[in-house]
C-alpha cells in the first residue's frame, strides 16, 4: 500500500456510509457562502484570454471578460487537470470525488438511458450541499446516464440513438437524475448540444422549447437546422430543438435559481455545467444585442464568447441578488479544449504552449482552467502551483460545509480549502488519470508522467511513454526508453497497478473546521 503524504489538514475516518454535517444546526445561516461551481465542455487553459496571457505574448484573438474577472479577483491553479480528456467520464469523478476506474463503467457513461455509476453511498456535490442544509440546484450539461422508460411503461434499455431508440418515452426522467444525486431543482440537458438526445428535462420533465413542441425523431430532415443534429446522430427529442437557443436558457435558468434561492433564509448550492464549447458549434446571431456569429475567426470561438456570456449571466445574478460578496465560486473544464489550424495560425491555441487535445494523454488533453473566487476569503489575483484535479471539488465544498465524508466516498478528492485560504498546504505527490476513446492511462509523480496503453477491458498494459514535465512541458522527448529512467518507469508502473489493484484511496478523509 503506497501512503499519503502527511498534510496540515484533520483526517477523519468514519463508518457510516452517508456525509454527516458537523454542528450546520448550530451555525447561522448567513456564516456559510452560497456555492457556485461552473464546468465549461472542452474549453483548454489557452481558451481563458486571461490565461492566453500568462503562456503567450500573442494578442488576445478571443476575450473571456466575465471569466477574466474570476481569475483576478481570486486564484487560479497553474498545475490543474480534469480527471480525464474525456467528457462523461470526468462528471462522474467531479461528481463523486472519485476517480473513473472505481465506477462499474471505466470510461465513462455514455447513453442518457445507461445506469448512471454514481452509487446511493456516493457524496455527491448535491448530497453535501442537502446534508448541509443548502438548497441546491443543477443546470446544464448531464452526460451521466438515466433510467427513462421505453413506450411499454418498462424502463428502457436499448440503443442510445438512431431508429432503434424511437420506442423511448422522453416525457419523463424516473431515476439516475440530479435529484436522485442531491439537486432539489435542476434545469438539465441530458448529453448536453452533442445529442444523440435532443432535449431538456426540469424537474424530471420534459420541458418544452416552443409550445408547439412534440418528442419526434430528430434527424437532419426533421430538425430545425440540420447543423443541430451532432456527430453522434439522430436520436429522439423535441421538435422545435435548437441549439444556438440552449446556452442562453440555461444560464437564465441557472440565475433564475439563484435569485428565488436568494429569498430564503438558507445558503445556495448551483452545480452549472455548460453544454459549451462542445461540438456542433452553433452560436446564436445576437445575445442580448451584441452580435456573436462572425464575431471570431471561427464559430468554436463564437461559442468560447458565448460561454463566457454565461458566466456573466450568473456572476451578474449573484450581484444583484446581493449575494456575490457571500459565494465561493469554482470554475473550471471537463478536459481539454479544441485546438485547430486555422486559429493557431491566428493566434490562438486552446491548449496554450501545450501538445495534445481533448482526449490525448498529453497535457493538452486534460490541462484546465481551475479558478476559485471567494471575496474576502481568497486573495485576489493569486496562484498556485498545486497539483489538483477536478475531483477535488467534492472534498473541498464538503469541507467549507463542514460536511464529514467517510472513508469510502470521494476517495480521489482532496480538500483544497487551506490552499484557497493560504494557509499550509500539502497535497498530492502523486496523480492517476485516464485519457479518452484510445483508452491511456497516467500517472503523474512530482515532474515525472508515464503513459500506459491499455485496452477497453483493461486487460492490456503496455507502458507507452514517460516525460519529464519540468524540462519537456510540451511531452516532445519521451524517455521510456533512455536505460537511465528505466528503474523509474518500472516503479511507476508497479504503483500505478498496485494502487488501482488494491482500491485504496488516493486522498485523506478530510475536512478543515
Amino acid at each position: 500500500m503506497y501512503k499519503l503524504k502527511k498534510i496540515n489538514i484533520l483526517a477523519i475516518a468514519l463508518s457510516c456510509l452517508l456525509p454527516t454535517v458537523v454542528n450546520a444546526a448550530n451555525q447561522p445561516a448567513a456564516s456559510q457562502p452560497n456555492i457556485v461551481v461552473i464546468m465549461a465542455d472542452d474549453v483548454g487553459i489557452g481558451d481563458i484570454s486571461a490565461l492566453h496571457r500568462r503562456y503567450t505574448n500573442k494578442p488576445v484573438v478571443v476575450e473571456t471578460p466575465a471569466i477574466d474577472s474570476l481569475a483576478a479577483q481570486g486564484m487560479s491553479f497553474t498545475d490543474a487537470h480534469s480527471p480525464t480528456a474525456l467528457c462523461a467520464p470526468t462528471r462522474y469523478s467531479v461528481m463523486s470525488g472519485n476517480n473513473t476506474y472505481r465506477a462499474y463503467a471505466k470510461w465513462g457513461v455514455w447513453s442518457t438511458f445507461a445506469k448512471t455509476a454514481v452509487t446511493m453511498e456516493d457524496a455527491t456535490i448535491g448530497r453535501i450541499g442537502k446534508e448541509a442544509g443548502y438548497t441546491t440546484g443543477f443546470v446544464g450539461k448531464w452526460h451521466l446516464g438515466g433510467t427513462f422508460l421505453g413506450k411499454d411503461g418498462k424502463v428502457y434499455k436499448g440503443a442510445k440513438g438512431g431508429p432503434k431508440s424511437k420506442n423511448i418515452d422522453l416525457t419523463k426522467w424516473v431515476a439516475g437524475n440530479p435529484k436522485e444525486l442531491g439537486f432539489d431543482y435542476d434545469f438539465t440537458a441530458p448529453t448536453g448540444v452533442q445529442g444523440p438526445t435532443y432535449s431538456v428535462h426540469e424537474n424530471g420533465q420534459w420541458y418544452k422549447f416552443d409550445k408547439a413542441s412534440k418528442i419526434i425523431y430528430v434527424d437532419e430532415h426533421s430538425a430545425l437546422d440540420k447543423s443541430f443534429v451532432a456527430d453522434k446522430g439522430p436520436g429522439m427529442g423535441d421538435s422545435h430543438w435548437d441549439a444556438t437557443k440552449l446556452n442562453m436558457m440555461l444560464a437564465d435558468k441557472a440565475a433564475g435559481f439563484i435569485k428565488r434561492s436568494a429569498k430564503a433564509d438558507k445558503p445556495f448550492m448551483l452545480n452549472y455545467w455548460s453544454p459549451a464549447t462542445h461540438i456542433p458549434h452553433t452560436p446564436p446571431k445576437q445575445i442580448d444585442g451584441e452580435k456573436i456569429l462572425g464575431s471570431t475567426p471561427t464559430q468554436h470561438l463564437d461559442m468560447t464568447r458565448v460561454l463566457d456570456l454565461e458566466v456573466a449571466r450568473i456572476i451578474n445574478a449573484l450581484k444583484e441578488a446581493g449575494e456575490y460578496e457571500n459565494t465561493l465560486i469554482i470554475f473550471t473544464s471537463d478536459n481539454g479544449g479544441l485546438p485547430e489550424k486555422s486559429e493557431i495560425k491566428a493566434g490562438h491555441n486552446s491548449s496554450a504552449t501545450y501538445n495534445g487535445r481533448k482526449n490525448s494523454p498529453l497535457e493538452g488533453g486534460h490541462r484546465v482552467p481551475f479558478i476559485a473566487v471567494w471575496p474576502g476569503k481568497i486573495k485576489p489575483g493569486t496562484s498556485s502551483d498545486s497539483l489538483v484535479n477536478g475531483t477535488d471539488i467534492v472534498a473541498t465544498i464538503a469541507s467549507v460545509t463542514q460536511v464529514k465524508l467517510n472513508e469510502n466516498q470521494a476517495k480521489d478528492s482532496w480538500n483544497l480549502l487551506p490552499a484557497l485560504l493560504g494557509e499550509s498546504f500539502t497535497g498530492r505527490d502523486f496523480m492517476m488519470q485516464q485519457a479518452g476513446s484510445q483508452n491511456q492511462l497516467m500517472l503523474r509523480e512530482g515532474d515525472w508522467k508515464l503513459i500506459i496503453q491499455s485496452n477497453n477491458k483493461v486487460t492490456k498494459r503496455e507502458i507507452a511513454a514517460l516525460y519529464n514535465l519540468k524540462d519537456d512541458p510540451s511531452e516532445k522527448r519521451n524517455l521510456v526508453k533512455a536505460p537511465e529512467h528505466k528503474t523509474r518507469v518500472q516503479t511507476m508502473f508497479k504503483k500505478y497497478w498496485d494502487i488501482r489493484e488494491s482500491g485504496q484511496r488516493t486522498a485523506p478523509v478530510n475536512n478543515k473546521f
